[in-house]
């Protein structure tokens, strides 16, 4: 999805010739920085889902210094998105839905970029 963004424009429209902005190649590649980012987030998202699997079902022993430098890397980065969505969301026991939203909301913000964003900024 990452070189969706870029997809379908010329070279003259990043370089911004033609339409007489020259900022406009710098805020495309901004915004497809942006989704970038997002993509490898997305990423970070599903493999702490994949991590907290393989450790619940014993697959992966949660007390090796290595798996848990991963868990609590992982963590430090979804959880302060998560817990807001876990706080909204209702309890629904041990199925947690909250990575499910945000990586709904990931894909609404990249698709809003790629889709919206930059072609408003080149002006296709």
């Amino acid at each position: 999805m990452q070189g969706a963004a870029l997809k379908g424009y010329t070279s003259l429209h990043l370089a911004g010739i033609g339409d007489g902005r020259p900022m406009t190649a710098l805020i495309v590649y901004l915004l497809s920085f942006i989704s970038y980012l997002i993509t490898l987030y997305t990423y970070v998202i599903i493999a702490g889902v994949i991590l907290s699997w393989l450790m619940a079902f014993g697959v992966v022993n949660p007390y090796n210094q290595t798996v848990r430098a991963i868990w609590q890397a992982l963590n430090a980065v979804t959880e302060p998105l998560l817990r807001p969505i876990r706080n909204m969301l209702p309890n629904l026991g041990a199925i947690d839905l909250s990575p499910l939203v945000l990586l709904l909301a990931c894909f609404f913000i990249q698709g809003l970029i790629e889709r919206v964003l930059i072609p408003a900024v080149v002006g296709v």
